[in-house]
Formats: C-alpha cells, sequence, structure tokens
C-alpha cells in the first residue's frame, strides 16, 4: 500500500465525504493508506503541501485568492469538489423563530476575521440585503477562539461551522437562528488541493 498524507484545515462533519472516502476504506480499495491530521489554528493546510508533508489537503478554494492577489501563480491546483454550500451556522443567545437578518444590524456578532467565512458571510448578508458595516464584528481568531468568545459573553450571535453551534445548543449556551449556505446558494466551498 502507498501511505497517503490527507490534511484538513478545520476538521468537521461538514467534510463528511473525505471522512467517509478514508473511514469506508474506499482509498485502501484503489491501494492507498490514509493518514490524516488537521492544520494548527491559523495556519493554512496549503502549507502541509507546500512543506511536503501533506499529498492532499482539504481547502476552501478562496487559498488560492492569496498569491493571485499578490500577483503570483497558486502553487496548488483544487481538483474536487467536497461540498457545495457554505456550511456555517448562526446561532444566537435565545431561540428566535422569527429570526430574519436585519436583526443582525446593530448587533454584536462573534465571527471569523477572515479568509473565506468572512467573505461568504458578508456575502450572505448582501444577498439578505443588509448593511454588512452595521453589524458590531468581534473577530476573535480561529474556531476555537470564536467559540471561546460566545461562551464568554462576547456577541448576541456567533457565525460557526458544525459541530460547534450544535454543541452550544445541547450545553443550553446557544440555539441556531440560521444557516449561512441557503442565502448564498450553491457555490464552490470547500474542495480537494494538491501539487500538480
Amino acid at each position: 500500500m502507498t501511505r497517503i498524507n490527507i490534511q484538513f484545515t478545520l476538521f468537521s462533519a461538514f467534510y463528511s465525504p473525505l471522512i467517509a472516502t478514508m473511514a469506508g476504506g474506499f482509498l485502501r480499495e484503489e491501494g492507498l493508506d490514509p493518514e490524516w491530521s488537521v492544520a494548527s489554528p491559523g495556519v493554512s493546510a496549503i502549507s502541509a503541501l507546500e512543506d511536503g508533508s501533506a499529498h492532499v489537503v482539504q481547502s476552501a478554494l478562496s487559498q488560492g485568492f492569496v498569491p493571485l492577489e499578490r500577483g503570483e501563480t497558486p502553487t496548488v491546483t483544487h481538483f474536487a469538489q467536497v461540498n457545495e454550500m457554505d456550511g456555517f451556522f448562526l446561532t444566537a443567545r435565545e431561540p428566535d423563530p422569527d429570526f430574519s437578518w436585519r436583526k443582525l444590524e446593530g448587533a454584536g456578532a462573534v465571527l471569523f476575521g477572515g479568509g473565506q467565512p468572512l467573505a461568504m458571510f458578508k456575502y450572505a448578508c448582501h444577498r439578505a440585503g443588509i448593511d454588512y458595516s452595521r453589524i458590531n464584528a468581534i473577530h476573535p481568531g480561529g474556531a476555537a477562539a470564536v467559540d471561546a468568545a460566545f461562551r464568554e459573553g462576547q456577541g448576541t450571535y456567533v457565525q460557526q461551522q458544525g459541530p460547534f453551534p450544535q454543541q452550544l445548543e445541547a450545553d443550553g449556551v446557544g440555539h441556531v437562528v440560521a444557516q449561512v449556505g441557503p442565502v448564498i446558494g450553491p457555490c464552490g466551498f470547500s474542495s480537494l488541493a494538491a501539487q500538480p
């Protein structure tokens, strides 16, 4: 068997197609022995391709924008879609069966500070007809920092990918009020990437 090192940017049930491919033995049937890891917080999985520690990574397509913005050619190729919808949720402190995106204007929201999660959230605000600049955005860092900030009392709303929002509900700390994906519609959200 040939070892294949796979790295996730974040490990989430949202990436279940890739998880099932490994757990279901499909790679082994092709003669590949998968070993997986998760990128360190704040570090792109693309770095693992560049330093040779991974053969394939799960990554947001937006990772290719960084070199393009610098006038450079991306060093990796995204070759297979993992999912086609933003997988983030909005969770509120209180249940709100009548939630509308307008309620975000003037409210504090704990959000990812950059990358595809923030870009997609801003686009969702645009599609929902609200002005992102009217949200009191709180940007504490990555997934764990976002979760900790909300649990510590920051913001009325929080943007998270599963299983974080579901855990907030289970812990009685929050209530999912919206999914971001349906507001945006189908899009290239996450994919597999490798070096050519």
